[in-house]
């Protein structure tokens, strides 16, 4: 496949800026991908599709308020700090991402806050963009991570919108995160909700639990136009022994497995047994998936309308077959369907 192909012209106004007041309650696209058929739904009624002993499986990642402003020392010029992840707790050391990048030097002093209140070193330059910045706090790790999250901002993709709101904080995040470490949402997953969740109960749909931490990579632009000489960006993913088990578990009883997200099909494809089973695992992944590809874990995937020439595009079009999932695209445009991570949802079964 060409980069190329997965391009289509999206309206700025089809990306919403804002999600739905109740989160089930957003369109959702439904795609039968052995016959192309296509259903027009709410999202809460995902849960027609499947039924007693089916599992969902949900990435409970916690978004960090990852964007900080900030001065430089000595000329007082205004800096952009995101944090990326953090590297060692005792020293306060974190790797991140400055703007602008050409003046900020090693030695450097930043400066975040009224009266100055959190101060960083930079310690080294990783890359022409990246830094570790070491912060000079005088405290205990608790009340610096207080200081440094309470300076922070959600850091919501500037395509979406412009400026980020105090609600955002709480809509840029799904009910059920757990993990601290993702700079990007999970963004099928804030569909859900717990009235969503009751039903899942009453239907006997099992949920697993899953942890990767969404990086700046999920937005990094694809510069090839050959997409099999694409490197995505490493991201952390944690797999527990219960979530292989109820996965496994489901899989051996011919249940059928719902990956929310495309974040959840990378991880869940990463580490495959040759007898379709995952195992537990503290790692970290960089799977591409791309049309054509084979997949062995889920049956059915739930994701959202993404970016032209977006990897979460091409996983898409992995899993539901890139003319069906392209076709898709053109429908949701027409019928007026919500882009980006606050727009409406895609069911590819």
């Amino acid at each position: 496949m060409k980069l190329s192909q997965f391009q289509f012209i999206l309206p700025k106004d089809r990306i919403a800026q804002e999600p739905l007041r109740w989160r089930d309650e957003c369109r959702l696209m439904v795609l039968h991908k052995k016959t192309g058929e296509i259903e027009h739904r709410q999202f809460k009624d995902i849960i027609d599709y499947f039924g007693k002993g089916d599992t969902f499986v949900f990435n409970d990642t916690k978004v960090l308020p990852a964007r900080l402003y900030g001065k430089k020392e000595k000329t007082g010029a205004d800096i952009m700090v995101f944090l990326l992840r953090e590297l060692n707790k005792e020293q306060r050391l974190w790797d991140v991402i400055v703007d602008p990048a050409r003046k900020i030097r090693i030695g450097n002093k930043l400066y975040f806050g009224e009266n100055d209140s959190l101060v960083a070193e930079v310690i080294d330059n990783t890359t022409s963009r990246g830094r570790t910045l070491r912060f000079l706090f005088d405290g205990s790790y608790e009340d610096f991570k207080e200081t440094l999250f309470s300076l922070g901002e959600t850091p919501v993709p500037n395509f979406v919108k412009p400026k980020v709101t105090p609600e955002d904080r709480e809509n840029y995040q799904t009910i059920f995160a757990a993990h601290e470490g993702a700079v990007a949402v999970p963004a099928a997953g804030t569909h859900f909700s717990r009235e969503l969740f009751n039903r899942m109960i009453l239907k006997d749909i099992n949920k697993a639990f899953i942890t990767v931490h969404m990086g700046i990579g999920q937005f990094r632009k694809v510069d090839v136009e050959d997409l099999s000489k694409h490197r995505m960006d490493a991201e952390r993913m944690i797999i527990s022994e219960e979530a292989a088990r109820i996965i496994n578990t489901a899989k051996k009883g011919g249940h059928k497995i719902l990956a929310v997200g495309t974040t959840t099909v990378r991880a869940l494809e990463t580490y495959v047994t040759t007898d379709k089973e995952i195992k537990a695992n503290d790692t970290w992944t960089n799977k591409f998936i791309f049309p054509p590809y084979e997949f062995s874990i889920p049956d059915a995937i739930v994701t959202g309308f993404h970016m032209p020439e977006s990897t979460m595009l091409m996983s898409e079009a992995a899993f539901g077959g890139f003319d069906n999932v392209m076709h898709a695209y053109q429908v949701a445009l027409e019928e007026g369907y919500r882009f980006g991570p606050y727009g409406d949802a895609m069911l590819i079964l």
